[in-house]
């Protein structure tokens, strides 16, 4: 006999998690299905030579007392039981370029971040004030960004295009680029993005930056083992294949590629939007609609390497480094030259745990089409150490591991030596292991010439279906949160979660 639940959720990502625990908390009777054999979609972890490393949540802003997200996890109950590392207050992300030995700060505290920076540019800092007081406005017009309060979008601020907005704080090319320095958190399109965008990430860093100790799993371990406790289930090696609906086009149960059924009054779907369009059948929903989402480009996906490092070889440094081959390939840094790969990437390192002020490991990140591995796009992997992608895939990643190695060398001179092991990530490993479309890292590419365009409304044609994660509206840690809450609120009411919230201050 099939089990009925009040709300089921489909996919164990950060949405899918959190709507899960604010359902169950209210005392509905909740079950979450996971595909995969990890919970955590982007907070997943893995394991090599003894070292954890994270697939996605390299670092969180906000956490601090009083701040967005310290509001949201605290009233999650996970705040407290997170272990966290504040990062370099006086530079958590390092902005270079070329061969320039200068790293260009982005410091935490809006007062600080000006002053690094004006040591660097001192006639720009009136610009850099304006530049903080901008930013922290445009936030302010997010509803639920400051947790309760603003109803709704103000529209003016969704077409702000990030590349004029910059343009007019500064003329100084080089200041230009550090602001936009670590766009590789909305990916890389600074041309055409809106400037909410940018605003919305940078702002929960330069607030507070922190590491999670062990990695970002610990947060979806946190997630389900207060699931548990408010009595709801989770299963994971349980993918949703078919959406079962009665006569009236409600939707009333799922089956499981296993066979087994699952039946709940309400139903939330956390994985990528074109999977749930196929579940639902193209014919139940409107035209219009498929072909907007249909029409959506994917943000670029990225390849990974993971580095272990001899024991006491490499100092740790306590910041995220953002590097570009030069200023200008800032503006829209996902574009690049095969033959010059990578010509940007993120790199950042894990201190030893004896031994902390040296480095155990890095890892680094750049930009990669998911073109690149398209010749492979019909295997699937997702057990550790199966090659039947075949020699072939093995020597793309190593071509490419050792072109990434030799960039890296130029910024750390003897890395080479220090290496013990090396282990990658490709777009097929995204797609595979976390499900997102084409493995890309943040859902879907945003343009503040038409910014509802990739804007989708929690609430969907079936009535009792509700959307959530990070392919709906915004993505990252906060913006996914804050998505699930929103989610939730059209479920419970947006004053029960609201005053839920409110409790928390």
């Amino acid at each position: 006999m099939k089990k009925e639940y009040d709300i089921l959720v489909i996919g164990s990502g950060l949405g899918g998690l959190v709507s899960a625990l604010v359902l169950a908390k209210e005392g509905l009777k909740v079950c979450v299905l996971e595909k995969n054999n990890q919970y955590g979609g982007n907070l997943q972890t893995f394991s090599r030579d003894k070292l954890i490393f994270d697939t996605g949540v390299h670092y969180l802003g906000g956490l601090s007392k009083g701040q967005n997200l310290n509001r949201f996890f605290s009233y999650l109950e996970i705040m407290d039981e997170l272990e966290l590392h504040k990062m370099d207050e006086d530079g958590y992300d390092r902005i270079s370029f070329g061969d320039d030995a200068i790293e260009y700060p982005h410091a935490q505290g809006y007062e600080n971040f000006v002053e690094q920076l004006s040591a660097y540019f001192p006639e720009e800092k009136e610009n850099l004030e304006n530049y903080c007081e901008e930013i922290q406005y445009v936030c302010s017009q997010f509803p639920r960004y400051h947790v309760v309060g603003k109803e709704n979008y103000n529209e003016e601020i969704l077409h702000l295009n990030t590349k004029r907005f910059i343009e007019s704080v500064t003329q100084n090319k080089t200041l230009q680029a550090v602001l936009l320095g670590s766009n590789f958190l909305y990916a890389g399109d600074s041309e055409n993005i809106p400037f909410y965008v940018h605003a919305l990430t940078v702002n929960s860093y330069i607030q507070s930056a922190y590491k999670c100790v062990k990695g970002g799993s610990q947060i979806s371990k946190l997630l389900i083992r207060r699931l548990r406790q408010y009595g709801a289930e989770v299963h994971k090696h349980s993918e949703v294949s078919e959406f079962i609906f009665n006569e009236k086009n409600t939707l009333i149960s799922v089956k499981t590629k296993s066979g087994k059924e699952y039946a709940a009054k309400q139903f939330i779907s956390n994985i990528e939007i074109r999977s749930t369009i196929k579940l639902i059948g193209e014919n139940r929903l409107k035209k219009s609609f498929l072909n907007r989402v249909l029409s959506w480009q994917p943000v670029s996906s990225c390849f990974s390497v993971y580095i272990v490092l001899k024991p006491r070889c490499l100092p740790n440094f306590n910041y995220n480094i953002y590097h570009y081959s030069s200023e200008d390939q800032v503006w829209n840094a996902y574009h690049y030259h095969k033959e010059a790969w990578p010509e940007t990437y993120m790199l950042s390192s894990t201190p030893a745990k004896h031994h902390p002020e040296f480095a155990e490991s890095l890892t680094a990140i750049s930009y990669m089409d998911f073109d690149e591995v398209k010749q492979w796009e019909n295997t699937v992997n997702t057990v550790v150490d199966e090659h039947e992608r075949g020699e072939q895939y093995e020597k793309f990643k190593l071509e490419k591991t050792e072109r990434m190695i030799d960039a890296l060398e130029k910024k750390i001179p003897g890395l080479k030596h220090a290496i013990q092991h090396i282990y990658t990530s490709s777009p097929l490993s995204y797609r595979d292991y976390i499900g997102s479309y084409e493995g890309n890292m943040y859902g879907y590419m945003k343009n503040s010439d038409n910014p509802l365009k990739t804007m989708v409304s929690p609430r969907t044609k079936i009535d009792n279906l509700f959307l959530t994660g990070q392919s709906v509206n915004m993505h990252g840690i906060l913006g996914v949160t804050i998505g699930a809450f929103n989610t939730c609120a059209e479920i419970l009411g947006k004053e029960t979660i609201d005053s839920r919230l409110d409790s928390m201050t």
